[in-house]
């Protein structure tokens, strides 16, 4: 599948939209990076992570209760460090040293999800491409799920609404057993190859498939035993992988974003920043303790536009944008709570279990 290409405006909204941020940053003399708060929370969402993993593994308490608790809050964690810490790493936002970003990102790798394989997904397909069917890998679930009217009816999607539930919880648990593998041996996301894996890559891979699965599989097997393990393991990938499909998906696949299908020509009508906007909502953002503990992805618009930059400015940056799209009549989209986003999203699975629909 080629890539589609985007239509060329003059004045370039894009273009306006990287003037602004780039006089907001000028004239408040801050940089776009994260600073102090940002190695803040990585540090205290890293320490408890840690304490949890070695409280469970090496000094298991005799509740198990507890031990179930602390599992699901291990998974908490596990969404809140990739949201944080590997998210920012990944795009290059979380530090202004390479190195920092680096390592950032590659954390990733010690809870399940090879780095090479998610810059591909995420910052290369997802990024470029939100909400088109055939490059977006995120609106990418069937048969089970469908996601966008251009995708396969099946009968099946008539409870979506009802069932996704569980395939959300299960994303983790299958990222990180099959998916990740699946795209090493054929070399492909979606129908995109992968960019050509250097030894390297290859090395890395392999060692840190083996880190993950020494210290969350083996380890604990032989610490635990394995029906313990397969308990705890079990609720906190369920947990893990809720929480990381539930926000990602509330900022695309909900009531009022677009599913754009390129033209004869593989063209898309709008700019790519007209693109972001239309595929893409915000939601909560005025909830402290999300923003602080989704990484500023309530603020997906702001993040889809400038990715680059920390999200601990995205509260500054997303008035400037609204008012750009005020101006220039551009589509923006938000939903004021947690909950109606939810409910949007819910219904939007509803639409798309419509077999009239396509």
């Amino acid at each position: 599948m080629q890539t589609p290409k985007f239509a060329r405006t003059s004045p370039s909204f894009h273009v306006e939209l990287k003037n602004r941020i780039n006089e907001y940053f000028k004239q408040t003399g801050q940089n776009t990076f994260g600073g102090y708060k940002i190695y803040l929370k990585a540090a205290v969402l890293v320490a408890l992570f840690a304490y949890c993993y070695i409280q469970l593994v090496f000094f298991t308490p005799g509740n198990n209760w507890i031990s179930l608790l602390l599992c699901a809050l291990l998974g908490i964690l596990t969404a809140g460090i990739g949201f944080n810490v590997m998210h920012d790493g990944a795009h290059g936002s979380f530090s202004r040293s390479p190195l920092v970003n680096n390592i950032a990102s590659n954390i990733a790798e010690f809870i399940g999800a090879s780095q090479f394989m998610w810059k591909m997904k995420h910052n290369v397909l997802h990024h470029a491409y939100t909400n088109i069917d055939g490059m977006d890998d995120d609106i990418e679930a069937k048969p089970f799920l469908r996601f966008a009217p251009t995708q396969k009816y099946y009968k099946m999607h008539r409870f979506q609404h009802v069932y996704f539930w569980f395939f959300y919880c299960i994303l983790h648990f299958y990222w990180t057993f099959f998916t990740d593998f699946k795209k090493y041996f054929t070399q492909k996301i979606g129908d995109m190859p992968l960019k050509k894996m250097s030894t390297k890559d290859h090395v890395s891979f392999w060692l840190f498939k083996l880190a993950y699965f020494s210290l969350f599989v083996g380890v604990p097997i032989w610490q635990v035993g394995f029906l313990n393990w397969f308990a705890g393991f079990g609720v906190f990938t369920l947990v893990t992988g809720f929480i990381l499909s539930i926000t990602f998906q509330l900022a695309h696949t909900v009531e009022h974003t677009d599913f754009p299908i390129p033209d004869d020509k593989n063209k898309i009508d709008d700019e790519w920043a007209v693109h972001q906007l239309k595929t893409t909502a915000n939601f909560a953002t005025k909830n402290k303790f999300l923003s602080w503990y989704m990484g500023g992805l309530n603020f997906q618009v702001e993040h889809h536009l400038f990715p680059k930059v920390s999200h601990v400015h995205y509260p500054a940056i997303n008035r400037i944008v609204k008012q750009a799209c005020k101006e220039y009549n551009v589509k923006y989209n938000e939903y004021k709570l947690f909950r109606h986003a939810v409910i949007s999203h819910i219904k939007f699975l509803k639409q798309m279990g419509r077999p009239g629909l396509a």
